[in-house]
């Protein structure tokens, strides 16, 4: 490509040949492209829907075990424990 085909305006590239034409920048400087924001966007979603899926289940647990222990099949009047020592023999000789 010679410096003659190519032509500058106003500090603007435009492609040479016949039909010439502006060459659009790919995107304005500091500014987010939509994929990066959408996969932002995305990923965000995803994190809160995690975590409400992580308290509900916490939730759920929670209340099953409460509502196991109401399940009492009689009163307990009274509580006593012992200590029991168990041995296991062998044969006498």
């Amino acid at each position: 490509m010679s410096d003659e085909s190519a032509e500058v305006l106003n500090g603007v590239p435009v492609l040479a040949g016949p039909e010439a034409q502006y060459v659009e920048p790919a995107r304005e400087p500091g500014v987010l492209s939509p994929v990066v924001v959408q996969t932002a966007a995305v990923v965000g979603a995803s994190a809160v829907a995690g975590a409400t899926v992580v308290a509900l289940v916490r939730r759920r647990r929670v209340r099953k075990a409460a509502k196991k222990r109401r399940r009492v099949l009689a009163p307990v009047l009274a509580s006593r424990s012992f200590l029991v020592d168990v041995h296991v023999l062998g044969e006498r000789k």
